[in-house]
């Protein structure tokens, strides 16, 4: 192994230390102290690698690494923060091999010829898992305009902390603004197919749509041994049946040619005594699919069942927030040169799209953007049993390094299309 592969995997080591758990995961929910913890912890890391690191409006993190004075910027990143009792390579990953990634870059345009035409930032987008704050995505929404940063700064967690509290109590929360000209997200698939393929590098072709609605069930509270069956009216009852609905959807609208993935992630019952009725029931329902028409009729076939177990279970639904993302392709130019890359690198690489959602997802929307993947053992994510085997980590940043050498060299954008980007030093330097 070389020694640039070995320090590679000595940083990931350390940074998995930060928020670690028992079970080999780790725990850095967004805007958090581990968060924070760690987030310090890389600002040190590419310091000392020579970049400079800035915050913007609502935290996210750039580490930037200029390599021609005045050129406009190529973005690459992911996040760091995680899902409770999470996996350590689920996001992280990205980040620092978009780091060491950028290193190379920049040492092997030292004995160019030509000068690059980009300079890179890493980007560590905030609150990308949306379990502390919601939505997921937050930083990258931000950024590219899908929500406001007064929106995001507003939003409150369970204990009702602000996402501006929470950063300012961790000090990443700055004024600095960044355009770039493109982006490059590496990540672990978080499935199985590459290892069943026993395929090195997925290039992401395009996302699944996916739409993710909050719920709450409206009954009322009533003694679990005194009321009758008749006078019951049950949210805990509406509510399982709700999930229960959006499995059978599932199955029924799935096909050979489009899978439909539907899931409720988080349920909480009031006032959860184990001799009363629920009165409230809040939780997530989500509803997935590669296809929009076949999104559309089971996304269409979850509010009539509502209707439908609202009748029957006697309670009223009423429908929160809500978070949507389309099916929609990858820049075809970027998945063509990420595969030039893998045939140079000998790298095994096939085609894949991705079932989950990331910031590259809205990244897509508004600038030219390549999505890559590595091998997950057994597909398993969101789990501290999470694992990516070093081997596939180190393939996946050497190729990461080639990616981001040719982009600064202009194959990917041309530098004359840009536009001339903003910068605004942050009120966080120091």
């Amino acid at each position: 192994m070389t020694s640039a592969n070995q320090a590679f995997l000595t940083d990931f080591t350390s940074m998995s230390s930060i928020g670690a758990t028992d079970g080999g995961g780790v725990d850095r929910q967004a805007a958090t102290v581990a968060d924070g913890q760690n987030r310090n912890w890389f600002r040190g890391l590419v310091e000392g690698l020579g970049f400079s690191v800035r915050y913007d409006s609502v935290g996210n993190q750039y580490a930037l690494l200029e390599l021609v004075p005045g050129a406009p910027w190529i973005a690459v990143g992911s996040h760091l923060d995680s899902q409770p009792l999470g996996g350590r390579f689920d996001g992280a990953y990205g980040v620092l091999a978009g780091a060491h990634a950028a290193k190379r870059a920049q040492a092997a345009m030292a004995n160019a010829t030509d000068p690059a035409q980009f300079n890179i930032v890493v980007i560590n987008w905030f609150n990308e898992e949306g379990c502390r704050f919601k939505p997921s995505m937050m930083g990258s929404s931000v950024y590219t305009g899908k929500i406001t940063a007064a929106q995001a700064l507003d939003t409150t967690d369970p204990d009702g902390v602000t996402v501006r509290e929470a950063l300012e109590a961790i000090g990443t929360i700055g004024d600095f603004e960044l355009s770039v000209a493109a982006y490059v997200e590496i990540h672990i698939e978080q499935g199985r197919s590459l290892e069943d393929s026993a395929i090195s590098i997925g290039l992401v072709e395009s996302t699944w749509g996916a739409n993710k609605y909050e719920f709450v069930v409206n009954g009322d509270q009533a003694h679990t041994g005194a009321t009758i069956i008749a006078d019951r009216q049950d949210a805990l009852l509406g509510a399982s049946a709700l999930v229960v609905a959006a499995r059978e959807i599932a199955l029924k609208h799935s096909t050979a040619e489009h899978m439909v993935i539907t899931s409720c992630g988080e349920f909480n019952v009031f006032p959860n005594s184990p001799v009363v009725v629920a009165s409230r029931v809040n939780l997530l329902v989500d509803v997935r699919s590669t296809d929009p028409d076949v999104l559309a009729a089971a996304d269409a076939d979850l509010h009539a069942r509502v209707e439908e177990i609202e009748k029957m279970a006697n309670v009223r639904i009423e429908r929160g927030a809500e978070h949507a993302w389309g099916a929609k392709s990858y820049d075809q130019a970027g998945l063509r040169l990420a595969g030039e890359a893998a045939d140079s690198l000998g790298l095994s690489h096939g085609v894949v799209r991705t079932l989950a959602g990331h910031d590259s997802t809205n990244m897509k929307d508004i600038v030219p953007t390549i999505m890559l993947f590595v091998p997950s053992v057994e597909g398993i994510s969101h789990n501290e049993r999470e694992l990516t085997r070093n081997e596939d980590m180190v393939a996946g940043v050497e190729l990461l390094s080639e990616v981001l050498l040719r982009i600064v060299n202009g194959e990917f954008v041309s530098a004359s299309d840009t536009t001339q980007d903003l910068i605004t030093e942050s009120t966080v330097d120091a």
